[in-house]
């Protein structure tokens, strides 16, 4: 596709008043205070050169829509930054795409067209737009709060084993490559919890970034992490679960009687670090809290 067919196709999905029909290289918006985000993708990185594109398209967004799910925010819409590929790809790619806007009902505001090197792996960058926003800052949770976590965790990293090569159940390959951004139960909790964040690289590691970004320690019980019957019969590595990312639920600070749906995992307390431990007994941290991108070479 050229530039031009790629961007009349982008006009055939859900399109923002600000986006102007996509005819100008800016966009004007006018929605009061909004909540802004972005998140890259890399080939090779966050995504397989297998994935299917459709699926490629929807973690993109679901990605950026989950920090908006964090902040209590109703999405308004997003920019795309898109680099041009072969020809199958790309309208693989505006499917999933389309798929996925509609689902959240988000909009397309405007974004950029780029041309790839021969053989390079894509990077695609999506930024997003939420209004309506409590925004809990991660940097909120108080000495004796609790630790909750929405849903389950584990699922997307045992489904990237399974994108891998390994055998397992359909639902947890469809959580590596379709997450569920839980925008609803942010709108909820947003305007009554101290602090929350969603859980991108992994539950440890994001815990211990919420009480460093809070000057609390954290000590989180291992046995209440909650895991689905799909983990279950395909793992019984707990602490797997615990480190691996991807799984897109919303991790908050409140208070011990706080009444919710989601599952208490852990508890601040004045101090510094992470602890772990199994229904009190101690547990050493492994060597890797969660995924943290480093330089190669």
């Amino acid at each position: 596709m050229t530039e031009a067919e790629f961007i009349d196709a982008l006009r055939a999905l859900p399109l923002h008043p600000a986006a102007r029909g996509l005819n100008d290289d800016t966009a004007l918006l006018d929605a009061g205070p909004l909540v802004v985000t972005t998140d890259t993708l890399v080939e090779g990185v966050h995504f397989l050169p297998t994935d299917p594109a459709q699926d490629v398209a929807w973690k993109l967004v679901a990605t950026n829509l989950s920090d908006l799910a964090a902040k209590g925010a109703r999405p308004e819409g997003v920019l795309l930054n898109y680099p041009l590929s072969d020809d199958a790809w790309d309208r693989t790619f505006l499917e999933g795409l389309g798929d996925v806007l509609i689902t959240f009902d988000t909009r397309i505001i405007g974004g950029d067209t780029v041309t790839l090197p021969p053989n390079a792996p894509r990077v695609l960058t999506l930024t997003a737009f939420g209004s309506n926003a409590a925004a809990p800052a991660r940097s909120g949770a108080r000495d004796g709060d609790a630790l909750y976590v929405t849903g389950t965790i584990g699922d997307a990293g045992a489904g990237l084993t399974i994108a891998l090569g390994a055998q397992g159940p359909a639902e947890l390959l469809a959580a590596y490559r379709r997450p569920q951004p839980r925008l609803a139960d942010g709108r909820k909790l947003a305007p009554h919890v101290h602090a929350m964040m969603d859980v991108s690289d992994g539950l440890l590691i994001d815990a211990s970034r919420m009480a460093l970004a809070s000057d609390l320690a954290i000590s989180v019980d291992l046995s209440r992490i909650p895991l689905s019957a799909a983990y279950r019969a395909f793992s019984s590595d707990r602490l797997a679960a615990a480190t691996a990312g991807d799984d897109y639920q919303l991790l908050f600070a409140a208070p011990q009687d706080f009444a919710t749906d989601a599952t208490l995992i852990g508890a601040f307390s004045a101090g510094s670090g992470l602890t772990l431990h199994d229904s009190g007994t101690p547990v050493p941290l492994p060597p890797s809290l969660g995924y943290e991108h480093r330089p190669r070479g």
